[in-house]
């Protein structure tokens, strides 16, 4: 698998990351064996994880096969903190909370140190000098070797990226390399802010639901499988945001394109948008390692200009004022 730099960091990662969210709810421990094996196979490193997927489920048993396989120091070990499960409160980034939650993490993923961690979301509640101070002290005490945050919108990722570059030396310790957010052919508004604000403070991009919270791969085009997501009452919103006349021209014109080229809908989607500028590696969220390993196929395939052209054209985001107006973009 090619690499590529984390930001405007020293540390180079395969251009496609696993994703755990589904390990241990969804996927069980067998198949997160297989899925971990089949990665590392195919030359990835990066691993995300958050410590609210499966209350901590996720994370332990990602430590366990990480230890198992013995391959700590082969793979960038990420993970996420600030997600509160339950109802009330669903994000806290104080210093309380994150300094707790890193500490968990630590101890389910049986490491030292997490290479890259991420603040989840923004918490209108804390102060951002509150949490970024704490990002400071998690660095400084060797238990968090990068910074990344994640759903911020334009102006927090701006505010955040540039008052860590901007507050002397303690702050310098943990600069933010890297944001992760939603991204895919059928979820192009981060290109209105968060892609030039990235690409000018130089954070890389880690999209998640790349193909789209799965409707990229065709499923859905025909038919509501059983046994998917859009068809369980308890994740059917999820899916069915995308399954509008804008998603089926979409969906439409990947499945077209997957057949000229005889590869599958998935290779297309994720082909296209690893190759975005900006993007560092989306990430592979697979509830069974026979979905992995087609979206890992997508590594051998690069798409014609022909196809990007007609990709890019079909799915374009609403631009205006003022992030694509008047002075705004060359």
């Amino acid at each position: 698998m090619e690499t590529r730099p984390l930001g405007r960091s020293g540390v180079w990662v395969g251009r496609l990351a696993l994703g755990t969210a589904t390990w241990t709810q969804g996927t069980d421990e067998y198949d997160a064996r297989d899925q971990l094996a089949a990665f590392l196979d195919a030359g990835g490193s990066l691993i995300d994880s958050a410590d609210v997927y499966a209350e901590g489920g996720a994370e332990a048993l990602l430590g366990e096969l990480i230890e198992e396989f013995e391959v700590r120091d082969d793979v960038v070990l990420a993970t996420k903190s600030g997600g509160v499960s339950g109802p009330g409160r669903r994000i806290n980034t104080s210093r309380l909370h994150l300094m707790r939650a890193l500490e968990g993490s630590l101890t389910r993923l049986r490491t030292e140190a997490i290479d890259l961690w991420t603040i989840q979301a923004w918490d209108p509640w804390t102060p951002m000098e509150e949490t970024l101070a704490a990002a400071d002290a998690a660095v400084a005490s060797g238990k968090v070797r990068y910074v990344a945050i994640a759903n911020f919108s334009g102006w927090q990722t701006s505010r955040a990226a540039t008052f860590q570059q901007a507050s002397g030396a303690v702050a310098a310790r943990a600069p933010i390399v890297a944001t992760q957010m939603e991204y895919s052919l059928l979820e192009r508004g981060i290109e209105r802010e968060i892609v030039p604000a990235a690409q000018t403070l130089g954070l890389g991009i880690l999209p998640w639901s790349p193909l789209g919270r799965g409707v990229l791969t065709g499923k859905y085009r025909h038919s509501l499988p059983l046994d998917s997501r859009g068809a369980n009452p308890d994740t059917a919103g999820f899916v069915q945001a995308y399954l509008d006349e804008r998603g089926r021209r979409i969906v439409d014109a990947v499945a077209t394109a997957a057949e000229g080229l005889g590869a599958s809908p998935a290779e297309v989607a994720l082909a296209w948008l690893r190759d975005r500028p900006g993007v560092v590696a989306p990430i592979l969220g697979a509830r069974t390692v026979k979905q992995l390993v087609a979206a890992l196929a997508s590594e051998e395939l690069e798409l014609p200009d022909e196809i990007l052209i007609a990709l890019d054209d079909v799915s374009a985001p609403a631009m205006g004022y003022p992030e694509a107006g008047w002075a705004q973009r060359r």
